[in-house]
């Protein structure tokens, strides 16, 4: 079974997942073009999860064969552990692109985790639990990971900072993450300074719900009639999820770069929402013109993802002219094609439009070419 509206909902995240990123590097953005500077969450800091939550409703399909009768052979755990395996190495080449220039790429500093590390190991860990747990145990592990990652921030002390502290450095998460992985490989951008990891190894707990979370939605799918009440119970779902996010937010604040709980379920209502909508337009409805160039995209989800920021960071790296102030390839486009005449607002937006209809380009003359591929 292929679930049409899902390939739809991948290619919607992955758009979403290029337009921020593009938007990302120029020097004036549209407030919901940017992520939650700490604590909040604004649309882009949707995209990340929606992807997570996508992963775990594929999984719904592609395992299924295990989960219903028969047992799952080493061949197939050698397939899941192949994937995460690639999507890591992925991972690493991006950074290992960013950190010494276009052309270098040094181990000595480069950063272990990041974007497709943590789809990686969510998977990896999510697919594990799925096959070796009965259902009510899924659901069980869900809640320990999510309550227990709470407790831990809220109420183990940090050395030299206590406990409940939730900034940067001083959060527990970061504080294992320093005890674990060499300064010199934890995050450098922004304020971290090397203390910690928007994507780090503890914060990972808690995003394999977000996989888990959609692992249960396809789950569920999958049992139901091709109705409208089965999308009228997914936006429900939702809207319960937005709530619950959203109380919990109160007392473990939503914040995407520690992952939160409270953001978890807040954002996997999101998800449920956006699912509800495209399954009942393109499953129940049949109203599917709309969605088609959505679901090319989806159809080459990872491959467009890699190469578009592959892209970002050759733009960003690499400059017209010579000398010290010779502006980077991605200022030079965005001031004289774009910002020079829309302003810079308008034209960040613009040309985050632009590189989405050129990625959009591409992923048309794959799917013409029957060029699909698959990590």
């Amino acid at each position: 079974m292929r679930l049409t509206s899902l390939d739809v909902f991948r290619g919607i995240t992955i758009v979403g997942m290029i337009l921020v990123n593009m938007v990302g590097v120029a020097d004036d953005v549209y407030p919901p073009l940017a992520h939650a500077e700490w604590h909040g969450c604004t649309p882009t800091d949707l995209v990340f999860p929606f992807f997570l939550f996508i992963v775990g409703v594929a999984m719904t399909f592609s395992l299924s064969k295990y989960t219903e009768a028969n047992k799952p052979t080493k061949a197939v755990y050698w397939r899941i552990l192949r994937r995460a395996a690639i999507l890591f190495a992925l991972g690493l080449l991006l950074n290992g692109f960013w950190n010494k220039g276009v052309w270098t790429f040094d181990l000595s500093n480069i950063r272990f985790m990041g974007v497709l590390q943590r789809i990686s190991l969510t998977y990896l860990l999510a697919s594990l639990a799925v096959l070796n747990l009965p259902r009510k145990g899924q659901w069980i592990l869900a809640a320990v990971l999510l309550i227990g990652y709470w407790l831990a921030l809220m109420y183990i002390p940090v050395p030299g900072y206590g406990a409940g502290v939730l900034t940067r450095d001083g959060n527990l998460g970061a504080y294992i993450d320093r005890l674990i992985i060499p300064k010199a490989h934890l995050y450098a951008g922004d304020s971290y300074k090397n203390l910690g990891d928007p994507e780090g190894l503890f914060s990972t707990i808690p995003a394999i719900v977000s996989v888990l979370a959609g692992y249960f939605t396809g789950q569920w799918i999958r049992s139901q009639p091709v109705q409208s009440r089965t999308s009228i119970g997914l936006a429900l779902f939702g809207i319960g999820c937005l709530i619950m996010g959203w109380a919990w937010g109160w007392t473990f604040p939503i914040n995407k770069k520690l992952w939160t709980s409270s953001y978890v379920v807040f954002t996997n209502g999101w998800a449920l929402l956006l699912l509800a909508a495209c399954y009942e337009l393109i499953e129940v409805r049949l109203i599917r013109r709309w969605s088609r160039a959505f679901e090319i995209m989806g159809l080459n989800a990872i491959a467009l993802f890699v190469a578009s920021v592959l892209i970002i960071k050759i733009l960003v790296k690499t400059s017209i002219g010579t000398g010290e102030n010779a502006p980077s390839t991605y200022n030079w486009i965005y001031q004289n094609i774009f910002a020079s005449w829309a302003g810079t607002l308008n034209g960040s937006l613009l040309f985050g439009l632009v590189t989405v209809l050129l990625w959009l380009a591409v992923g048309i003359f794959m799917y013409r070419q029957r060029w699909f591929i698959k990590v």
